[in-house]
């Protein structure tokens, strides 16, 4: 077993290195759900009822968009660039996915990939900009009581994380079975 010789600087990862890392590979994830697909693919599902593609990635960005906003303590991306209505929804709602009925699915229309992907990339530059300013004692701020153990801020984080590495990879699986 080989060490460290003994002047060497031993370089220490911070947790919201670690985040920056996770939330660093969803753009890619996310783009390649969604490029060169046509409004017909976006909204294809693979049986009635089922989540579209587009659903799936605009449900992905809300809730990141919502959770990190309210950690900022700041409006959300999706109220400050009339997005409801860029997505086929009435101005002013809030909306984020959770608990839709396949009827709301199918009303979330955004025109193109391209009006998926710049809401995915403004949520994620300010997301990212976010995390890069939080220390290892910003990230055990607790937020949300309601549970046990109470949810801090590193936790709602890695939640997000593992919610739009959830739904990426549903909305790649979707792609995977368009009909050709």
């Amino acid at each position: 077993m080989q060490t460290a010789p003994c002047c060497a600087k031993v370089e220490t990862v911070k947790a919201n290195d670690v985040l920056l890392d996770a939330f660093g590979r969803l753009p890619q994830l996310v783009d390649g759900a969604v490029r060169d697909l046509s409004e017909d693919e976006l909204f294809w599902a693979p049986e009635p009822g089922a989540n579209t593609i587009a659903w799936l990635v605009w449900h992905l960005t809300r809730v990141q968009d919502d959770h990190v906003a309210e950690l900022m303590e700041v409006e959300q991306i999706w109220s400050l660039g009339h997005w409801a209505e860029r997505f086929g929804l009435a101005r002013g709602t809030m909306e984020t996915g959770y608990s839709h009925r396949p009827d709301e699915v199918a009303r979330v229309r955004p025109g193109d990939a391209r009006t998926l992907t710049d809401y995915y990339f403004a949520v994620h530059e300010r997301t990212v900009g976010f995390v890069r300013t939080l220390t290892d004692d910003d990230l055990d701020q607790v937020v949300d009581e309601r549970w046990t153990p109470a949810v801090t801020v590193g936790v709602r984080l890695v939640s997000v994380v593992n919610d739009d590495v959830q739904h990426a990879g549903q909305a790649a699986y979707v792609r995977g079975m368009l009909p050709r």
